[in-house]
């Protein structure tokens, strides 16, 4: 069982602990990260010279592993908003000081309110040491608690139950990053597609069965994705990289479609909605026999593109 770490509690995890061959992945919050590195026990200079690594707390999560990973494009990307945050948040509170300083926005509560706008907007309070008067306004970066914070950017730690001779750390780490398709399955629930959202319905056994027919949906689409990979930008061969906390490459041949828009055949490369819409294309004729009551339906010849896609779905159907 994988989870997002804001979706499990501890409950859930002390049921899953209790049922004989039930093992679980989830990942630790932010302040326990924090507390890790408070005790003693994730010690920041494993990464000097690696990305990945495992430890122990058994007083806190005793029978359980603690899989530690470093992205350094993750903290490049955390320590630059952070400091535009910063820079945007000094840039707002400065207008503000220079009109306490002229005198003309006077008064500890009044000032307040307008750098109280500030902080709800960029979310920066934390990163600040601020001093309101009636006359004054005065603020300034607490550099040390920033620098902190920094020491911790791309950190992020996996906790499992799994054994290590059943999942080995790296493979924690690539089974845990598969919650990735689980959160695009919500987004193509709730996308323009299927529009599981808004329900309109009151009883409960049709919320579900609306629910279950969204979800059905969403199954054979998946399915038509994998069955369509060699007519879509989708990569049919992903590489499995040897580092798991590095960021994931495409194969050369999706980086081929990717760059030259045509599939291996020569054909145009398409979107899944871009295919379905093409397979919309065709038409289901009524025809009747002039002067009697006779009549027939005839399908339109298919195009080249709808011919493929039609072999590809029988031909997963008979796999």
């Amino acid at each position: 069982m994988v989870s997002d770490r804001g979706m499990v509690t501890k409950a859930n995890l002390d049921a899953m602990r209790a049922q004989a061959g039930v093992f679980w992945i989830t990942a630790l919050k932010a302040p326990q990260v924090k507390r890790l590195v408070r005790d003693g026990q994730l010690q920041l200079s494993l990464f000097d010279q690696q990305n990945l690594a495992e430890i122990s707390d058994e007083e806190n999560y005793p029978g359980e592993r603690l899989v530690v990973c470093r992205n350094p494009l993750v903290a490049a990307e955390r320590a630059r908003k952070r400091e535009d945050l910063l820079r945007a948040t000094e840039a707002e509170l400065a207008p503000i000081q220079a009109r306490v300083e002229q005198g003309t926005l006077q008064g500890e509560a009044e000032i307040g309110l307008a750098v109280g706008a500030v902080w709800n907007r960029f979310r920066m309070r934390k990163h600040f040491e601020v001093e309101i008067s009636d006359t004054r306004l005065g603020f300034e970066r607490k550099q040390e608690q920033i620098e902190r914070e920094a020491a911790l950017d791309g950190i992020y730690v996996l906790r499992t139950s799994v054994p290590a001779e059943t999942l080995e750390s790296a493979e924690v780490v690539r089974s845990y990053k598969q919650l990735k398709e689980v959160e695009r399955g919500f987004r193509t629930i709730k996308g323009p597609e299927l529009e599981l959202r808004p329900i309109h319905h009151r009883l409960e056994d049709r919320v579900r069965a609306h629910v279950f027919l969204c979800t059905l949906a969403y199954y054979l689409e998946w399915h038509l994705r994998q069955t369509w990979a060699e007519l879509t930008f989708k990569d049919e061969c992903p590489p499995i990289s040897p580092d798991p906390v590095a960021k994931a490459q495409r194969s050369p041949e999706a980086e081929r479609k990717a760059r030259t828009k045509r599939t291996a055949a020569g054909q145009p490369c398409h979107s899944f909605r871009g295919l379905i819409a093409e397979l919309a294309r065709r038409t289901q004729n009524t025809v009747r026999i002039p002067g009697g009551e006779g009549a027939f339906t005839q399908l339109s010849e298919p195009t080249p593109l709808q011919a493929r896609a039609l072999e590809l779905v029988r031909t997963a159907e008979i796999a």
